[in-house]
Formats: C-alpha cells, sequence, structure tokens
C-alpha cells in the first residue's frame, strides 16, 4: 500500500505535508468518546464519500446512526475494537485500517470476493532456478519463450532507480515485446510505480490527478494537481508491453496500472492492460489518533486518472484472462501465457 515519504512526494503532495497526521482532541478517553472521535476524524478527513455514495449508498450519517447503540462504556475493550473495526468496514476501503496494540482490523472484501488469479508456485515454475533469471531493486525479470521479456514487480516496498532499470533494459532491449506483472502487488512507494512508469514515456506526461482536503466538508478539496510521469534517464522501453494485474493489484501497483492506462488514453496503441480488474486503491492515506492511543489509517487525498475519472474501486484490464482451475492442476498460468501468445501475433 502507499507510503507516504515526505520527501520523495513534496514535489506532488507539498501542500499535504504539514497536514500528514490529524489528531483528535476535545474527545474524552471512554468508549463512547472513542467512537465519537473515530467517526468525526473520517467524517472530516475522508476523501470518497460523495463517489461510494454515488456507487452503492455509502451514508456516514446513517452510518453513525446504526453504530452508536452499539457502543457502551461498560463494554469489554475486545467489543469496542470490533464494532469500531466493523463501522470502518463501511468504507470499503482496504486503506483504511485500525490498530491497536493486540490487532489490527483490514477490510479485506477488495480481494477476497476474487479469484487470486496468481500462484507464487506455478510463478517459481516459469521463472527457473536462481540461475535462469535476474533481479535489481525488487525486480526480477528473464527472456521467456518467444523472445518476450518479462519483468515481475511483486512490491513497489523497493525505491527503483534510472540505474536499475537502465540495467534491465540493457538485458531486455533486444525482445520483441515486454510484460510488466504486477499482480499480488499490494503496493508500496508511489514514486517506485511512477518511476517504472518512466520507462514507457519520452518526455514528461501528466497521468493521473491529486487533490488535498481544504476544509471538514466532504466536498471541500483543492484543485486537481498534475502527476507528471518523467522518462527515465537511461534506455527506455518502445515496443508493445502488456501490464499483468488482479484484484490483488492494489495502492501504489494500482496507480502504476492507472499511469499505463493513461498512456493508451493519450493515444499509445503499443500498452495493454491484461488479467482481472485491480483492487484499487486511490487514495492516499494519512493516520489518526484516537483518545485511547489507537491508530486509524484512512484515504484522505484521491487520486484520479488522466481523463479525471475514479480508479477507487479498480481499473478494468482491456484483455480478461484468468487461470482456469484446469490450468492450475497443470501448473500453467493462463494470464502469462495468453500474454505471451499475444505479443507473437
Amino acid at each position: 500500500m502507499f507510503r507516504f515519504l515526505k520527501t520523495l512526494l513534496s514535489a506532488i503532495l507539498l501542500p499535504l505535508l504539514v497536514a500528514s497526521c490529524v489528531t483528535s482532541e476535545d474527545f474524552a478517553d471512554t468508549h463512547t468518546g472513542n467512537f465519537e472521535a473515530l467517526w468525526q476524524t473520517i467524517d472530516e478527513h475522508y476523501c470518497f464519500f460523495d463517489y461510494k455514495n454515488k456507487e452503492y449508498g455509502l451514508n456516514w450519517n446513517e452510518v453513525y446512526q446504526r453504530y452508536k447503540p452499539q457502543i457502551s462504556d461498560d463494554m469489554s475493550m475486545d467489543a469496542l475494537f470490533q464494532v469500531l473495526s466493523n463501522m470502518t468496514y463501511e468504507l470499503r476501503d482496504g486503506h483504511v485500517n485500525l490498530s491497536c496494540a493486540s490487532n489490527t482490523s483490514y477490510y479485506t472484501q477488495w480481494y477476497e470476493a476474487y479469484p487470486m488469479n496468481f500462484s507464487d508456485s506455478i510463478f517459481h515454475k516459469y521463472m527457473g532456478t536462481s540461475g535462469d533469471y535476474r533481479s535489481t531493486a525488487g525486480l526480477q525479470y528473464r527472456v521467456m519463450r518467444g523472445n518476450t521479456g518479462y519483468i515481475r514487480c511483486s512490491s513497489f516496498e523497493y525505491a527503483i532507480g534510472d540505474g536499475n532499470l537502465h540495467q534491465i533494459m540493457d538485458y531486455l532491449g533486444s525482445c520483441d515485446g515486454l510484460i510488466i506483472d504486477v499482480r499480488s502487488n499490494s503496493g508500496g512507494l508511489l514514486t517506485s510505480a511512477t518511476k517504472l512508469a518512466g520507462l514507457f514515456v519520452n518526455e514528461d506526461t501528466t497521468l493521473g490527478y491529486i487533490s488535498h482536503k481544504t476544509g471538514k466538508g466532504h466536498n471541500d478539496f483543492s484543485q486537481p494537481q498534475p502527476i507528471v510521469v518523467s522518462p527515465s534517464t537511461g534506455l527506455r522501453w518502445q515496443k508493445p508491453v502488456v501490464v499483468l494485474a488482479n484484484r490483488r493489484t492494489y495502492s501504489a501497483a494500482n496507480a502504476f496500472v492507472m499511469f499505463m492506462k493513461g498512456l493508451q488514453q493519450l493515444g499509445n496503441n503499443k500498452v495493454t492492460i491484461m488479467g482481472d480488474t485491480t483492487g484499487g486503491g486511490s487514495g492516499m492515506p494519512f493516520s489518526s489518533e484516537l483518545p485511547e492511543g489507537w491508530s486509524v489509517r484512512f484515504s484522505a487525498c484521491p487520486m484520479t486518472d488522466v481523463k479525471g475519472q475514479q480508479t477507487e474501486f479498480g481499473i478494468e484490464p482491456n484483455i480478461f484472462a484468468s487461470i482456469t482451475s484446469e490450468d492450475y492442476q497443470k501448473s500453467v498460468d493462463t494470464i502469462l501465457k495468453t500474454a505471451i501468445d499475444y505479443l507473437q501475433k
């Protein structure tokens, strides 16, 4: 998921740096006070209320009325934690987490309700042993059948530099097509996602927009600021590329898919998104603390694609593909096979 790095994201999010953590004040350290603090913090700072009201009828005031009767000051701490966690699940947002000393709640239906479409064991069969592939900055890469280049990006937790990308392009540059596999990548550094996307642009290119809250109202946002992807300084890819995604492609990985689909929207017909709809997660998360000392994280800054469209609930591929049950049994990655076949046409 996104990590908020003040130094690396300042060019995009400078107005947000002073507000990366909000605090709950003027609430008693009681069960009722913690409930009120959590509800109000989200009410004033969460960024997708209107969008989710349109998508599935979310009404945060109605949520308050429904959950408040479940709170009593004589309930156990475990029971309080569960009720407050359930309330955050109403947002249907994997970036919203409530944490205490012994537990952290997660909304997981954004991926658990869908097919996996990825298998570590099958992946290792395709990659072979350590001598069959190379790796740098958390990226594994090799040449597959049909002279197809393949890069596996399982996480954006690692910083990616131009030197890393130049090294990869130098090795894969003679391939006829390239596959970037971000399936089951749950995110990490937004800067790494933008850096990887820089392999596919030849000039500074706006591929999304981000806003920040300017007040406590649900619609109090700044004007959208462009997210500009700059070209890598070394070798860059100019040939067809297929990006593989699944429902567990989330947060910064969702942003990477958004950038690549943005290139399509700007007229680059060499980019194809394949697999399943991504998991979404397009809000930059901030954190707050309840009177009890529990921490809560929530989406506060919405990002949209280059056309101004929301991607919070995912990005559809150009070509849907799934790993069939028969292929799981045969250790065949249907999606990867489809991508290789597609690039060889």
